[in-house]
């Protein structure tokens, strides 16, 4: 398909110069004489695996938190083999908004009222402080610590890390990772809680393992359930327009139309990320009005304020670096 695929040498589709796999050009046609190719290879980028997740740092001098970092958030992660995954489907959604306000939206759970789809397994009161959990929602919370201490046994049980790691504003490569609960069954992201995906991921044996989820600062979150996994990139393309990037994947033995449906496996987070994109564009529009004036953070929105205090954090490295 388009975009996809494995080949010896790439060529462009234009004036069909060939480059090696490591980038080094190979031919050019119609240069002239004293063409140097080496001059004209394909640029080198820092990539960084971890866990089958591939990091890219596009920096001629990336830095090196990511190391630290991994050794932290893989043993979370290795339960899943991610290598023997693969990809079952993967969607591109442009919200018309800049890309910090498609991060703020995804740090905050203030707004998952509006979020049927995923409130039916996804617990809403995610992020607030305990003393703060508003009264209608005291219900969810009080499901929500039931589910907590069935996962936490169940995970002591397996020797599954589930603990809470946050560092957000405190490093450069800034993340936060957790397994908690999910809400009906407890198994996957659809709409009774239920699996998804009949081969569950890695050796696990049992489907109701909650949701392990990251996200690393700047435009990075991902979920993993026993059955299937979702990752989410941010793609700035232009200073209004935003290119979300969500792959759901799967175990590499499950077969489509027997083991799982596709519709099925994406309505979920297809449906929310529509949700969300409208979200987003109202807030474009808001923040780009004449009299907007901004408002402050709710408590439940500290991990927003976090990815502002590393933004600013970064943006000051850089002019104190130039």
């Amino acid at each position: 398909q388009p975009g996809a695929g494995s080949v010896g040498n790439l060529v462009c589709g234009y004036h069909q110069w060939t480059y090696r796999p490591d980038g080094e050009l190979i031919y050019a046609s119609a240069a002239e004489e004293g063409f140097d190719k080496n001059c004209y290879s394909l640029r080198k980028v820092a990539f960084r695996v971890i866990s089958g997740l591939i990091f890219i740092n596009m920096s001629d001098e990336p830095n090196t938190d990511i190391d630290p970092v991994a050794k932290i958030v893989e043993p979370y992660f290795d339960a899943h083999q991610l290598g023997r995954a693969k990809v079952a489907k993967q969607i591109d959604l442009i919200e018309e908004g800049n890309w910090k306000l498609t991060l703020e939206n995804n740090r905050e759970c203030y707004h998952c009222d509006l979020h049927p789809e995923l409130g039916c397994t996804y617990f809403i009161t995610w992020g607030y402080p305990e003393d703060q959990i508003p009264p209608h929602l005291q219900d969810v919370h009080q499901r929500y610590l039931a589910a907590e201490a069935e996962l936490e046994e169940k995970c002591i049980e397996r020797g599954i890390h589930y603990k809470g790691n946050e560092q957000l504003d405190t490093r450069v490569f800034g993340f936060r990772v957790q397994r908690e609960a999910l809400d009906g069954e407890g198994e996957s992201y659809s709409l009774t809680g239920a699996k998804l995906v009949n081969k569950l991921l890695g050796d696990f044996d049992d489907a109701k393992l909650g949701r392990l989820s990251m996200h690393t600062q700047p435009n990075f979150w991902c979920h993993f359930m026993a059955d299937h996994a979702i990752t989410f990139a941010v793609l700035p393309i232009a200073p209004g327009r935003t290119l979300v990037r969500t792959t759901w994947l799967v175990h590499e033995d499950a077969v489509e139309g027997v083991d799982y449906n596709v519709d099925d496996l994406t309505h979920v987070w297809r449906e929310t990320n529509n949700q969300d994109a409208h979200f987003v564009e109202l807030a474009q529009k808001g923040v780009t009005d004449p009299a907007y004036v901004p408002g402050p953070y709710m408590p439940s929105e500290y991990q927003v304020n976090a990815f502002c205090n590393w933004y600013l954090d970064r943006i000051n490295d850089y002019i104190e670096e130039g």
